[in-house]
């Protein structure tokens, strides 16, 4: 990428050529996401600035971000920001990119009249790390009452940082703790997780940009990928009132066995959600005692 050319056509082509021989996955994609953040404009109307040309200072930034992305580094931690549930949230190696697919478990709570009947539901949170999850609900639903755990500080800070910059920060409590010894047994309407569900084994097959960036605290969920859902749904019978609701992210072959867990431990309207690639990703049950 010489000076001689600073059109936004050319960068983005010379980025995309450079970013595929290094073998990255989808690299136009990962260039627009890049002079989008740079230029302050959506994907598409980069496209509309293709004469455009970058400035030295802007030139330099972009091929500082093509560095980067040339290693596998996550082009999120990269613009340091990601849209989830039509939010921007603040994204860096402190927590899990948001995925898209997580969307299926928030409107699935979003879409469940019995929870927003309450006057004020209690929704817990568990392994909130960005908060996407607990804010997208906070932000939809502000009858709510909101509390968020995640065993990584790090992760809690960032998540705070979210609540600030949504306007969210009094609505939602960040801590890090066993829900079990802050949580009165039968006080909570509805919890919600996006846990660590990749078996260890898998975890070191991951794509680069997942593998090497992401923190594995929040990816490895021990031999099978269900020891820590195992324990969340164990301590959801006690925090749950009667009748309240679970819905777990899981991975897309994990759907009966979640299932069966939940069913275990008292458990009924037991559902299986597919994402919109049709695997399955959310289950969900109502406790009755």
């Amino acid at each position: 990428m010489d000076n001689q050319n600073k059109t936004v056509a050319y960068v983005l082509q010379a980025g995309t050529d450079y970013l595929a021989g290094k073998g990255i996955e989808n690299p136009q994609l990962i260039c627009e996401l890049l002079l989008s953040r740079l230029l302050g404009c959506s994907r598409l109307e980069i496209y509309t600035r293709r004469e455009l040309e970058l400035s030295p200072a802007r030139l330099e930034a972009m091929r500082r971000g093509i560095r980067r992305a040339g290693t596998g580094e996550p082009v999120q931690y990269i613009t340091g920001e990601t849209g989830f549930m039509n939010h921007i949230f603040k994204t860096d190696s402190r927590a899990l990119i948001p995925r898209p697919e997580t969307e299926v478990l928030v409107n699935l709570v979003l879409d469940c009249a019995d929870i927003w009947l309450e006057e004020a539901p209690a929704i817990l949170d568990v392994g909130t790390g960005t908060g996407c999850i607990i804010l997208s609900l906070a932000a939809a639903r502000p009858n709510g009452r909101y509390l968020a755990i995640d065993t990584s500080d790090a992760a809690l800070e960032l998540a705070r940082e979210n609540a600030e910059i949504l306007g969210l920060a009094n609505k939602v409590h960040f801590i890090n703790a066993d829900p079990a010894d802050i949580i009165d047994p039968a006080t909570i309407d509805a919890v919600v997780a996006n846990l660590p569900y990749i078996p260890t084994k898998d975890c070191d097959r991951l794509p680069r940009n997942i593998r090497e960036h992401e923190p594995r605290s929040a990816l490895d969920g021990g031999p099978d990928g269900l020891n820590i859902i195992r324990n969340i749904i164990q301590d959801s019978t006690m925090l749950l009132k009667e009748n309240g609701r679970i819905f777990l992210e899981i991975g897309e072959d994990q759907g009966k066995t979640v299932s069966r867990l939940l069913q275990e431990n008292s458990f009924e309207s037991v559902k299986i959600t597919k994402d919109l690639n049709g695997r399955d990703r959310v289950v969900s049950g109502q406790l009755k005692f």
